[in-house]
């Protein structure tokens, strides 16, 4: 009997299984289809990717073997408008140094601004630090705290580095003591990167040893005589040249 209404459940079953694929089978094998070419398109795209990395790494390294600044930064803006965001973000900072490195001051900081504009990572922070610097010569101390604030959050990896800029703008604005007492907390600072603390304890002993203070001009070089003259004696008290 048993074998009997297996039998019979079997017959169920399988009818119910024609009438839904009857019903749905089409369905089923779009789907199917679907989900294949999903993957086939996904494993493409991988592929595309990997192929356009790949050229972009090529183009970067090249371009960053280019020595002619001017031709360096042509090369890099190039390869921005076709690499991969992470390389164009490389490409346009690259282009920037290049620009700056080339004297073109005004375009390099325009362009460091809009990469710490588009991107808040690492990326972004370097191009904020660069253009600090770019700056850091003839903008106020007001102006280059309100630049580099978004980096001097105590937790950030990047303070150190923003308070050198602003060290630095205090030396330049003799503004002595200070900026002595600010390299010499970046020297101490066990956060500071070991380059900026040999950095800033050299400013610092530099500063200490009254490298800021103006020691006087260097005179003027004595005029040459012409060919065939005797030059002049050197005037009462003034020192003979050997």
């Amino acid at each position: 009997m048993s074998d009997i209404f297996r039998e019979v459940e079997e017959d169920v079953r399988r009818e119910k299984l024609q009438k839904f694929w009857k019903a749905y089978g089409d369905y089923v094998i779009a789907l199917a289809a679907v989900i294949i070419i999903g993957i086939a398109g996904f494993e493409l795209w991988q592929r595309y990717e990997a192929r356009q990395r790949d050229q972009a790494s090529v183009a970067f390294a090249a371009a960053q073997r280019i020595s002619d600044p001017k031709s360096a930064a042509v090369a890099f803006a190039d390869l921005a408008k076709t690499a991969p965001k992470g390389y164009r973000l490389l490409a346009r900072l690259e282009q920037a140094h290049a620009m700056l490195a080339a004297g073109q001051r005004d375009a390099a900081i325009a362009l460091y601004k809009e990469i710490s504009d588009e991107d808040k990572g690492s990326t972004g922070s370097v191009a904020r630090l660069r253009e600090a610097w770019a700056l850091a010569d003839t903008a106020s101390r007001a102006d280059l705290e309100n630049l580099l604030a978004p980096l001097r959050n105590p937790s950030s990896s990047w303070k150190q580095l923003a308070d050198e800029v602003l060290a630095y703008s205090d030396y330049r604005n003799a503004q002595t003591a200070k900026a002595t007492t600010e390299f010499d907390a970046l020297a101490n600072d066990a956060n500071s990167p070991a380059q900026l603390r040999t950095r800033a304890r050299a400013m610092a002993a530099f500063l200490k040893q009254g490298g800021a203070k103006d020691f006087g001009i260097v005179p003027p070089p004595a005029p040459v005589p012409a060919p065939g003259t005797v030059a002049a004696p050197p005037a009462a008290g003034a020192p003979a040249k050997p």
